[in-house]
């Protein structure tokens, strides 16, 4: 049987299939990440003192500060009181992202690396 070209060993059409298959993540990827950008993501410190909420772009939307814990002789608490929170909220954020990819990419580890060549 002639070899034909593409890949030795390949079966026709394999190719295909494989960028139909990329086109469907990418679309899908597209869409996760469209829809994690419109989401937002709440945290709290100092047992719900300081709360602040981050969207999926990475930007802060929103901070709440209880009236108790603005103390102008503490502001230093209250600083990390919102670092805190600011980085939970990412954080909680980061890790949903992280698994709405992870299960479009099937664990690939993003297009950046995690391929083996």
């Amino acid at each position: 049987m002639a070899k034909r070209g593409g890949f030795p060993g390949a079966m026709p059409g394999n190719m295909n299939n494989l960028m139909k298959q990329a086109q469907k993540m990418q679309k899908q990827m597209e869409q996760t990440t469209k829809e994690m950008e419109e989401k937002e993501w709440e945290a709290a410190a100092g047992g719900g003192a300081v709360k602040v909420t981050v969207s999926g772009k990475k930007e802060v939307t929103k901070v709440s500060l209880a009236p108790e814990v603005v103390d102008p002789d503490d502001i230093e608490m209250l600083e990390d009181l919102i670092m805190a929170a600011t980085n939970e909220a990412l954080r909680m954020m980061e890790e949903e992202s992280a698994q709405a990819l992870g299960a479009i990419t099937g664990g690939l580890g993003g297009f950046g690396g995690g391929f083996p060549f």
